[in-house]
């Protein structure tokens, strides 16, 4: 080993050794004396101290601490008698203030310096009944005296989807009550009386549920007829030339629902999705001749089935009898009457009634009386005449053919 080598080892014993000895010196002086700031209300006190308990530095400030206050060293609530913290820097003193309880069977004093109105009562064993309100809340924090009422719950009924729930409250509100229960009013739900409102004296507070929901239908829309004539078609025959097509219309409703019931259907909106064709229908004009057949020798231009009743000059329900007519000719067989708003377009034709015979439109009746006792149209109603003695009770729906020759305009309600 070379004498550098050698003298390497002898180097670092010496430098421990002087680390330790200045490690011993260090530890063994005193801890130096920190500040600490103590708040006591709006005074404010600074000490030097380097240990010892909360109380013996609170002596050493001269500050006395009353029978209920407390004290936090850096926030943290600590006994008097413990030793502060190292590294402790402040010591806020609480004074106890009164704190006064107002109960449904009397008052109670309370000295404390608890943070809050909850831990003041739980300090003095008071624990509300349950449901009780305290005003103000447990949460509300004291930094003065204070007077907490404690309102007593009472014993409320909710009528809910058909149920009743018992509860008891002191909230001030119907809402607020409703919230406690479990049930509050989601959407459209509303309470009788209002959620704004106080509870109700008699304790009973009912709850509606509502939906609405909306219902799409589909609604067809009625296509219209229109006619138009030709003299190329043979009358009482008729063309379709263009078919009608029916619309299609969108109908969106609200529907309002009251705990699970439908309750009203409010139309919205209505919307055409389809426009409806219009049916157009050509029909004849033009007279053909055709024989009424069987043995009877006469030809017809229009034939069509109406209502007929029957009657004679003293058998027409006038309390007597009548002769006369509105043509002139004397009642009785062949003569035929029709109601007086189409007699005009009608007089004078002849016509053929299988079983009746061939007759003369000549009169008029009571077209009126038909159709509000029968419901039978009074352009469909024809009354046959007979002799008095003679009638044949024909009553009922006929076949009338009208006889050659057709008129040179065809009557409107005919077409």
């Amino acid at each position: 080993m070379s004498w550098l080598q050698h003298q390497f080892p002898i180097r670092r014993t010496v430098r421990k050794t002087i680390l330790f000895c200045l490690f011993a010196l260090t530890a063994c002086q005193p801890a130096s004396p920190r500040v600490i700031t103590i708040l006591d209300g709006g005074q404010t006190h600074r000490v030097e101290a380097s240990g010892g308990t909360v109380d013996s530095i609170l002596k050493e400030a001269g500050i006395q601490l009353g029978t209920n206050d407390s004290v936090l060293v850096d926030g943290a609530v600590t006994p008097i008698d413990q030793s502060i913290p190292a590294d402790a820097l402040t010591i806020q003193i609480r004074r106890a203030v009164t704190l006064t309880l107002v109960k449904p069977d009397g008052g109670q004093t309370i000295e404390t310096s608890a943070l809050t109105v909850g831990e003041a009562l739980d300090e003095a064993g008071f624990t509300p009944p349950q449901g009780d309100l305290l005003d103000p809340s447990a949460e509300t924090a004291i930094v003065q005296p204070l007077t907490v009422t404690v309102i007593p719950a009472r014993e409320l009924t909710i009528f809910v989807s058909g149920k009743a729930l018992t509860v008891r409250s002191a909230a001030k509100t119907v809402g607020e009550v409703l919230a406690e229960a479990g049930v509050p009013l989601v959407g459209l739900d509303i309470s009788s009386p209002p959620e704004s409102e106080a509870p109700p004296a008699d304790g009973q507070i009912r709850v509606v549920q509502i939906r609405e929901s909306f219902e799409i239908t589909l609604e067809p829309i009625p296509f219209e007829e229109e006619v138009t004539y030709s003299p190329d078609v043979p009358f009482g025959e008729s063309e379709t030339i263009q078919p009608g097509v029916e619309g299609i219309a969108m109908i969106r409703e609200k529907i309002r629902y009251e705990d699970g019931a439908e309750v009203s259907r409010t139309r919205e909106e209505r919307t055409t999705l389809r426009e409806p064709q219009t049916r157009i229908v050509q029909g004849g004009e033009k007279i053909v001749l055709a024989p009424v057949g069987g043995n009877i020798p006469y030809d017809y231009w229009y034939a069509t089935e109406m209502y007929a009743s029957v009657y004679s000059p003293c058998e027409s329900g006038t309390g007597g009898c009548s002769y006369g007519t509105a043509s002139g000719a004397h009642a009785g067989y062949g003569i035929v009457a029709v109601d007086y708003s189409i007699y005009s377009y009608l007089a004078g034709m002849k016509v053929y009634i299988p079983g009746y015979g061939v007759a003369t439109i000549g009169d008029t009746g009571g077209g009126p009386i038909i159709e509000s006792v029968f419901g039978v149209p009074r352009t469909k109603w024809i009354d046959l005449g007979f002799n008095d003695g003679e009638i044949v009770d024909m009553t009922g729906w006929v076949t009338v053919y009208f006889l050659a020759p057709a008129p040179a305009e065809i009557p409107y309600f005919l077409k």
